[in-house]
């Protein structure tokens, strides 16, 4: 990777984990995000070609009557099936990693201090290698339990949906650093200021 004064974080960690509100700390003190979900739903919208594809792959019932994805009908899809959860990361993934690295491109050009890239499947995807430092969001497993019960899943989709992803412990053990989200947000904003000291 050339040098750069513009330092690119992946941030990565468990379902559940508080990516998303790590990501926004980072924002509040002046990084610039991109996240891949967000990426990824844009990249659904009607008209696109991803959409196209993924109607033509998994057929009409995961297609609203307005043309718009039924994401929870494509996710209970994907979620059962590893051969068809492959065949919608075939689709998605290359896009997703084509929008965030030219997000990069642009960022490195502006020379901007700092840039947050989350990708909840990072080390899934070997995407390391773009990144200055990884950061991974983790808690216990208690706690990712209650937060996606909270968000109204099943037992079984969470069971389901946490199968797709490495253990967290892999995670943690990759990263350069951790945000540990179990208690106050004040001890999260805190990591993320020792982080940013760091860099």
């Amino acid at each position: 990777m050339p040098p750069a004064s513009c330092h690119v974080l992946g941030l990565t960690g468990g379902l559940g984990m508080g990516k998303s509100v790590a990501a926004g700390f980072f924002r509040e003190r002046g990084a610039r995000v991109v996240d891949a979900d967000e990426l990824a739903r844009e990249l659904v919208q009607p008209g696109r070609p991803a959409l196209a594809e993924i109607q033509s792959a998994f057929g009409a019932s995961v297609i609203t009557p307005d043309g718009r994805l039924r994401r929870g009908a494509l996710a209970d899809m994907v979620f059962a099936d590893p051969a068809a959860r492959k065949k919608l990361e075939a689709i998605l993934h290359p896009r997703i990693r084509e929008c965030w690295l030219a997000q990069i491109a642009a960022w490195r050009r502006e020379n901007c201090s700092l840039a947050v890239v989350v990708i909840p499947l990072l080390f899934e995807t070997r995407t390391e290698s773009h990144f200055d430092k990884i950061v991974c969001v983790a808690c216990s497993a208690a706690a990712q339990r209650e937060r996606l019960l909270a968000r109204g899943w099943s037992p079984e989709q969470i069971r389901q949906r946490l199968a797709a992803q490495w253990p967290v412990d892999e995670k943690i053990a990759r990263a350069d650093f951790v945000i540990w989200t179990d208690g106050a947000l004040e001890n999260h904003v805190a990591q993320v200021e020792r982080i940013l000291a760091r860099l």
